[in-house]
C-alpha cells in the first residue's frame, strides 16, 4: 500500500495537526506584537504562549521582547536536521558502548570454573505473583521489625490508600518510623493523601521524579517490582542482607537530594498569573532561557523575578521553590 505524502512541511517533520495548523496561522504574523497575534487568533496572550511551546522548543517560533517571530521553511529544516544529526551521534555512541559490552552479557562467561569456589549458597529471596499485595505487605510489617522506607511514585491512587495510611500510623505510634519519597506532582494530585500520611506521623520528601516503587523494612526485607517500575506483580521479596543494605544506601542517597514536605495548606493563596507561571516552570525544572523565551522578556528580567520569588518562598534552590509553592497551594 503506498504511503501518503504529508501535505505540509510541519506534517512532514512529524508535528501533530493542531501544531501544524497553528504554524500556518502564524506565518502571516511574524514580527507582530504577541498581544496583536493572540487577538488575531481569538486567544488570550497566555493561551497563545502555552500553544506556542512545542514550536518554541523546536526553534520554529521565538518570542522576543513581546514580539512573535516565525522561522522560514529553510530555517526550520536546517534547525531540525541539525538537532537530529546531534541526536543520531549520541545514539551511535550509545550503540558502540552496547556493542563493546556484549561479550560481558552472557552469564556463563562470568561463572567460575569447576572447583574455583566453594560453599556456594543461593540468594535469600523470591519472585512471586498472585495474592493481594496490601494484606501481604501488612502481614510482612507486623511480623518484622525496623523502620519503614518507601519510594511511592503512584500508590496514592489505590482505593486502599487511606486504610494503609491508618495502618502505618499505628506502627508509628508504636515506636517505628516511616519515611517516604514521592514525585513532586503528588503535591497537587494527592494533597489529601499526603496530609493524611503526615498526620499519621510519616515523614515525607519529594523529588522531581521517582523511578520505581520500593519498600524496605529495617535491615531485613526489601520489596521491589520485577522488573523495576510501577506494577504490583511480579514482585521481588529480598532478604539477602547485603542487597537490603545496598538498597537502603540508595534510598538514603535519594532522601538527601529530596525536599522536605510538612502538612499542606488546605486553601490556595491568591497568586498573580505571572507568579503561578514562574512556580510551574521552577517545579518542572525549566531553565531561565526557556522561561524568558516563553514569556517574551529578557533573561535579566526572568532572573530578577525568580530571585524575588525564591526570597518570598524562603527557598535555597529552584526545585525547593517549586515544592514550597505547591505546598502553599499556589499551583
Amino acid at each position: 500500500m503506498p504511503t501518503r505524502t504529508p501535505a505540509t512541511l510541519m506534517a512532514a517533520l512529524g508535528f501533530p495537526k493542531h501544531v501544524d495548523r497553528l504554524h500556518q496561522q502564524l506565518l502571516g504574523h511574524s514580527g507582530r506584537e504577541l498581544v496583536s497575534v493572540a487577538a488575531a487568533l481569538l486567544q488570550t496572550p497566555e493561551e497563545l504562549m502555552s500553544a506556542l511551546e512545542p514550536l518554541c522548543d523546536a526553534g520554529v517560533v521565538r518570542v522576543e521582547e513581546s514580539r512573535v517571530f516565525v522561522a522560514s521553511a529553510p530555517e526550520v529544516v536546517a534547525r531540525i536536521l541539525a538537532a537530529q544529526a546531534a541526536s543520531a551521534a549520541i545514539v551511535q555512541a550509545e550503540l558502540e558502548s552496547v556493542a563493546a559490552a556484549l561479550p560481558f552479557l552472557t552469564g556463563s562467561g562470568a561463572r567460575p570454573a569447576e572447583g574455583e569456589v566453594h560453599d556456594v549458597q543461593p540468594l535469600d529471596g523470591e519472585i512471586s505473583s498472585g495474592g493481594n499485595p496490601i494484606p501481604l505487605l501488612t502481614a510482612l510489617m507486623v511480623q518484622s521489625r525496623g523502620d519503614l522506607l518507601w519510594l511511592r511514585p503512584d500508590q496514592w491512587r489505590h482505593p486502599s490508600e487511606d486504610a494503609m495510611g491508618d495502618f502505618i500510623g499505628g506502627l508509628v505510634s508504636g515506636g517505628r518510623s516511616s519515611r517516604a519519597i514521592y514525585p513532586v506532582r503528588a503535591l497537587t494530585e494527592a494533597r489529601a493523601t499526603l496530609n493524611h500520611r503526615v498526620e499519621k506521623g510519616e515523614v515525607i520528601r519529594v523529588l522531581p521524579t521517582v523511578p520505581t516503587r520500593m519498600f524496605i523494612i529495617g535491615t531485613t526485607h526489601a520489596v521491589l517490582p520485577e522488573p523495576l517500575g510501577q506494577v504490583d506483580e511480579p514482585r521481588s521479596l529480598i532478604r539477602q542482607p547485603g542487597l537490603v543494605k545496598a538498597l537502603t544506601y540508595w534510598f538514603e542517597a535519594l532522601w538527601d537530594r529530596a525536599a522536605p514536605v510538612s502538612a499542606l495548606t488546605g486553601e490556595a493563596e491568591p497568586r498573580s498569573d505571572m507568579q503561578r507561571f514562574l512556580v510551574q516552570q521552577l517545579a518542572s525544572g525549566s531553565q531561565d532561557e526557556q522561561i524568558a523565551r516563553r514569556l517574551g522578556v529578557s533573561l535579566r528580567t526572568v532572573r530578577r523575578r525568580v530571585a524575588d520569588l525564591m526570597i518570598e518562598l524562603g527557598a535555597e534552590s529552584r526545585f525547593q521553590a517549586g515544592v514550597e509553592a505547591a505546598r502553599r497551594g499556589w499551583l
